[in-house]
């Protein structure tokens, strides 16, 4: 695959609470499928699809992922660590703190405790036709929260499905989709944002949903699990050997 010029932000500071008793001694991003830790497979993922350039965020066990990217060479792409070691900043506070690093360019942002076969460079090409402030990586499966598009996969809004609660832009929405953990953001979010500190990425989505447009690219049919949930780590097996 042809290298692209895209930098790439992997979320990698969880605590991981739901994967102990291996979180207690260990990072989530290190949790190993079949032998291979999710950090390396999800590096490995992305510079398949020509991404040479990695900002990965660490809070928890930090340390342990600077020691594996060290001994594997940084798996031949360029690192840079952001430090959260203070302080867990979560999705957003996270991205927050390393926009110097991210606010020259349209970016991708990916959690690192999914697994999915989502095709990349068809992500990019709905991103750069489309041209949102945002593309939502978005499939339909069963998931407790749910983002609301309208016919045009514009974003109208959030709900949890397990409380009732929800937030709505546009009433007239279509669709509801899951959220996959990986999106597109151009760097104007950076100034449009009003969120400081911790905080999820959503509360700037849904809060910049009404006056911007953030689109959602439907994936459904490709493998998408979320690794975080030990339930999952069979399915994950079973699909990335």
């Amino acid at each position: 695959m042809k290298p692209t010029n895209m930098k790439v932000m992997l979320f990698a500071a969880g605590l991981g609470t739901r994967l102990k008793p291996f979180t207690l001694s260990a990072p989530k991003a290190l949790y190993p499928i079949n032998g291979k830790p999710l950090l390396q497979r999800n590096i490995e993922y992305l510079k398949s699809y020509g991404f040479n350039d990695f900002i990965i965020n660490v809070h928890h066990f930090a340390d342990q992922i600077r020691i594996f990217l060290k001994e594997h060479h940084n798996f031949d792409v360029k690192i840079h660590i952001s430090d959260e070691s203070k302080e867990l900043l979560e999705t957003g506070g996270g991205l927050i703190k390393a926009k110097d690093l991210l606010k020259d360019k349209p970016f991708l942002v990916m959690n690192s405790d999914i697994l999915t076969n989502l095709p990349v460079d068809k992500l990019i090409a709905f991103h750069q036709k489309e041209k949102p402030l945002v593309s939502l990586a978005i499939s339909d499966r069963k998931s407790t929260r749910k983002l609301l598009f309208d016919a045009n996969y514009r974003l109208c809004g959030w709900k949890d499905l397990r409380n009732g609660d929800q937030i709505i832009a546009n009433p007239n929405y279509t669709h509801e989709f899951a959220f996959s953990g990986m999106h597109i953001i151009e760097p104007d979010f950076f100034e449009l944002n009003t969120f400081h500190g911790k905080f999820s990425i959503m509360k700037p989505y849904m809060d910049l949903m009404g006056s911007q447009i953030i689109k959602g690219f439907d994936h459904t049919g490709y493998h998408l699990v979320d690794v975080g949930k030990p339930e999952s780590v069979e399915k994950a097996e079973a699909l990335f050997n």
